[in-house]
């Protein structure tokens, strides 16, 4: 995407806007200097839907951008992380999964809409709460869950509103990721087992976390002992490790 020119300026687009509905909520915090209410939350999800990968880089980079303004540090990079995840996941899943625009309409669109979020926002708590309880900041057992609470929430309520009013209107002016970069094949036996394979590692990476980080289970692969129970950053940062060499495999065949 860094060829064209437009996509650049659509990433460019997401992440001034992202970072520009992030900023003014930094007085409302959740877990001060960590994460705080969020209604720019909805806007990966919608640029996703729209501008595919140049939403992934712009909900990175719009992050960042916040950051600055609420304490910056060495979790920003896991936020970054997190935050390209959760706008790389819902166009690539729905590619596979979807049925035609990405507007819930019906029952299944709302239950296939519900996975790619879902999975989306599981991602990107899994990523961040992982990398801080890692470098010693919160234990995931924390921080994870709000994360994902306040990106689910947040982007099932506001996103579809805002796509109905926006795609129509994108799709018009011929600015969707297909139009822009041209349309892929559809959906193959290599792009569901990848969605598979995403779904598996995303969820069991969640679940891994809340349970390593609660000392309820210590994996044979990492060192004994890690620290108090909540806290452990010796055993949930390599514990977690299988699980996104999961999710990066998935992505690398969706």
């Amino acid at each position: 995407m860094w060829r064209n020119t437009r996509m650049v300026v659509l990433a460019a687009i997401t992440a001034a806007l992202y970072a520009a509905i992030l900023i003014p909520f930094k007085v409302l915090p959740i877990i001060p200097g960590i994460t705080e209410l969020r209604p720019a939350n909805a806007i990966p999800i919608l640029c996703s839907f729209l501008f595919g990968p140049a939403a992934a880089w712009g909900a990175a980079i719009g992050n960042v951008i916040g950051d600055f303004f609420g304490g910056f540090g060495p979790g920003d990079l896991f936020g970054f992380l997190g935050n390209f995840l959760y706008g790389l996941l819902p166009y690539k899943m729905w590619a596979v999964i979807g049925s035609g625009t990405p507007v819930p309409r019906g029952a299944g669109d709302w239950m296939r809409f519900g996975i790619v979020v879902g999975v989306a926002s599981l991602a990107c708590a899994t990523t961040v709460g992982w990398g801080l309880n890692m470098l010693g900041f919160h234990p995931f057992s924390l921080l994870a869950p709000v994360v994902f609470v306040n990106n689910f929430i947040t982007a099932m309520v506001l996103t579809p509103l805002l796509l109905s009013v926006l795609y129509p209107r994108v799709a018009r002016a011929r600015l969707l990721h297909r139009d822009v970069m041209g349309a892929g094949p559809g959906p193959t036996p290599r792009h569901w087992l990848g969605f598979v394979l995403v779904v598996v590692g995303v969820v069991g990476g969640f679940v891994a976390g809340q349970v390593l980080s609660l000392g309820w289970w210590t994996p044979g692969w990492v060192p004994a002992g890690g620290g108090a129970a909540g806290a452990r950053a010796l055993v949930v940062g390599p514990g977690l490790l299988p699980a996104f060499v999961v999710v990066l495999l998935g992505l690398a065949l969706l």
